[in-house]
């Protein structure tokens, strides 16, 4: 026989303070681990949405990055050749070979940060889905123009359109804005790649991205691509190489929400333990009632456990409504493959919603553990004592 849920409803209420007080403790610690978990799906999310899964992205065979990576003319043009390169509706290929530099820029605020700069085909609009530019135009080609991430213009000066940004020993005139569906793109500075080259580093590229005519096909590209005694590349599908890019730092801030919120769900369950213990001891009398009326030490320990996740839910639910104000907060973190800025907002899921909640379930749990075990170990004779 189980005892009713009502009963632990109504022994809840009756201790408003401490219940009060176990809950808040358990919530800031779900709002600390979901916060902490957004940030790392926010920047997963950014550099994952980088990537598609209909182009292909190619680095000079060995390299890790588009930093140490480099491709020449020659083989540029051997991709852009090759059958399986889909084309724009005039049979231009779509195929983008681009530079990637890293450069130091002064923001807003006074701080420094280091930004990239892409040098791109006029192509690369095509072979990139969701890149749109919002204000002005497209540079020229031929011409020291600019596009800024919308994302980075808001952080940093001169990027208004019109405005000369120096790098590379060099004045730029920003004639665009563009947005690319939130990801690492709107971090960056996009120019011309044949004005870039001459300015950074010479007569290479760092990477080529090309659209493939049949995505399901990308093995075979793959194979052909490395296996061509003509040029020594690997290649990725572009998705999975940005996916790759944010693997490492996405751990670290994930281990960081887990240790963080581990040691501050300590304190919690401690909290949890006292709430659970005291009402054990407040309540001996009613416990040997419950034994006395027929019910088993198991459907008392199971009616205090329930008790305290029940205030463990409380307390998850309030802490994941004190998380989600954050969703869609940006903020910018080091990529460390590229060592440039990336902008990106929190990103607060409702699977993350509930692993908060699933959280705090554990934690009461664990944290009402004992005091039901020592709940369910009363002898009848010892409890009814207790009431005189």
């Amino acid at each position: 026989m189980k005892i009713p849920l009502i009963y632990n409803l109504r022994s809840i209420r009756q201790r408003p303070v401490s219940t009060a007080a176990t809950a808040l403790g358990m919530a800031v610690v779900v709002a600390v681990f979901i916060a902490m978990m957004a940030l790392s799906n926010g920047f997963k999310a950014a550099l994952v949405k980088t990537g598609s899964s209909d182009n292909a992205f190619i680095l000079r065979k060995g390299a890790q990055a588009e930093m140490n990576s480099g491709i020449d003319r020659h083989t540029a043009s051997v991709i852009a050749s090759l059958p399986f390169v889909a084309a724009d509706e005039t049979g231009r290929p779509l195929v983008s070979p681009e530079i990637f530099v890293v450069v130091g820029l002064t923001r807003l605020n006074g701080g420094f940060a280091n930004v990239v700069v892409r040098g791109i085909s006029p192509q690369a609009l095509k072979v990139r889905k969701g890149i749109t530019i919002t204000d002005g135009r497209m540079f020229q080609v031929g011409a020291p123009e600019i596009l800024v991430g919308a994302t980075l213009a808001r952080s940093f000066p001169n990027t208004g359109l019109g405005d000369r940004i120096t790098f590379g020993g060099r004045d730029w005139t920003v004639v665009g804005h563009f947005t690319a569906n939130g990801s690492s793109f709107e971090s960056e500075i996009w120019g011309e790649n044949e004005q870039f080259m001459p300015v950074f580093r010479g007569e290479v590229f760092q990477s080529v991205t090309f659209r493939m005519k049949d995505p399901a096909a990308f093995d075979g590209v793959k194979q052909t691509l490395e296996t061509d005694p003509r040029i020594t590349v690997d290649v990725a599908r572009e998705i999975e190489f940005y996916e790759g890019q944010s693997r490492l730092l996405s751990q670290v801030l994930g281990f960081i929400a887990v240790f963080i919120s581990g040691v501050m769900a300590v304190g919690a369950i401690f909290g949890a333990v006292n709430t659970m213990y005291a009402a054990v001891a407040s309540r001996a009398p009613e416990i040997g009632v419950l034994l006395t009326l027929g019910f088993r030490p198991r459907s008392v320990m199971s009616s205090f456990l329930a008790e305290a996740m029940i205030i463990a839910l409380i307390g998850g639910v309030i802490g994941a409504l004190l998380a989600l104000p954050i969703n869609g907060l940006v903020t910018s973190t080091t990529n460390w493959n590229s060592f440039s800025e990336v902008a990106f907002a929190f990103r607060v899921t409702p699977a993350l919603l509930l692993s908060g909640l699933g959280f705090s379930v554990v934690m009461g749990l664990l944290g009402g553990y004992f005091p039901a075990r020592r709940a369910a170990k009363q002898e009848v004779v010892e409890a009814l004592r207790a009431e005189g």
